[in-house]
């Protein structure tokens, strides 16, 4: 073989790798239950079915601290990996999914609130019931003390005693999980998927990786301060459309540029920089949570701002942007921007 084949062979082969899978699904839970709200739900025979779709399709299931690990660390990671997840501790974890997940021999995190747990909430896992879990391969970490909303402040509240009260929430809840479970993986969950950038900071700050819960696939250049995850639960529990997401990759960012998640600004944007391109720009396309489709300006090749064509309603929305992927054919590379439009 000629040097120069060689060399050629060589550069293909790093070309594969630069778009190849640096990429891992994080899918969030609540419920398994056939009683309980249906937007936050599923059926064990819906759950069984998921975890039934990842068994046959050969997905790398694997423990959310190996994901994020890998990840931070810029480590490859296999093709099709996913982490399983579950907010809140509802009881019925403990009863429906924990024995469906250790049939499948899959690992899992459960994000709970200690202060609910240690006030004796009968819709939640007792410390026993989440001991024997983790005594079975289940990772427990943090949802804040009682779920409440991090990123705002009480009346009358300056910065300052917002910081010194939400440090003290979440170190608080971390020691309860290190005294009753010997845990100690610094993620936390936000309550309600909503972060501000002042929130993302002090989480930052305090050594933890913050999750959220806007759709989207994550890598190594993710921002760890607000790890997306794609909800599986309620509508969003339907496999036709779920494996689209668990097949999905995603983008590589170099930049985002926007005021705040929670913001004023209505109707919001967002400039995204990308740091590798590979999907074709006039398949790029966002849309807006009950709108339609946004507004694109490629101000550079490869950077494009996206807003949406009319004002937003107050709360939670999102902008949810796709591609599909040139070299991995049937795959989408998928990203997401919560937003939480405030007076």
């Amino acid at each position: 073989m000629t040097c120069k084949k060689l060399f050629h062979l060589c550069l293909s082969a790093l070309c594969g790798l630069s778009f190849s899978a640096q990429s891992a699904v994080i899918l969030q839970y609540h419920h398994v239950s056939e009683t309980l709200p249906a937007v936050t739900s599923l059926s064990a025979e819906s759950f069984i079915e998921h975890l039934t779709y990842l068994q046959e399709h050969q997905f790398n299931v694997i423990a959310l601290n190996e994901l994020i690990n890998s990840l931070q660390k810029g480590q490859q990671l296999p093709e099709k990996t996913i982490a399983i997840t579950f907010d809140d501790g509802y009881d019925n974890n403990y009863e429906q999914a924990a024995p469906i997940l250790e049939k499948f021999g899959y690992p899992y995190t459960i994000f709970v609130n200690p202060k609910l747990i240690d006030e004796g909430k009968d819709y939640v896992m007792t410390w026993q019931q989440l001991r024997e879990l983790a005594k079975k391969g289940a990772l427990i970490s943090n949802h804040s003390g009682e779920h409440n909303y991090l990123h705002r402040k009480l009346n009358g509240e300056t910065t300052s005693q917002w910081q010194a009260r939400i440090k003290k929430d979440i170190l608080d809840s971390q020691q309860r999980i290190k005294e009753e479970i010997g845990h100690d993986y610094k993620y936390l969950a936000y309550p309600y998927g909503e972060f501000n950038n002042q929130l993302q900071e002090l989480v930052t700050e305090l050594g933890f990786v913050g999750i959220g819960q806007h759709s989207g696939a994550v890598n190594s250049k993710s921002d760890f301060s607000r790890l997306a995850r794609f909800p599986a639960s309620g509508f969003y529990s339907k496999l036709e459309t779920l494996t689209t997401k668990m097949n999905s990759r995603a983008f590589t960012i170099k930049n985002l540029t926007y005021n705040d998640s929670v913001t004023t600004d209505n109707p919001p944007s967002i400039t995204i920089e990308f740091n590798k391109d590979d999907f074709h720009k006039t398949q790029f396309a966002c849309y807006v949570s009950g709108v339609g489709q946004a507004n694109l300006e490629w101000l550079e090749p490869g950077i494009v701002k996206v807003s949406s064509p009319k004002k937003l309603n107050l709360g939670r929305s999102r902008f949810n942007c796709t591609a599909p992927s040139i070299t991995h054919s049937g795959s989408y590379y998928w990203f997401s921007q919560p937003w939480v439009i405030v007076e």
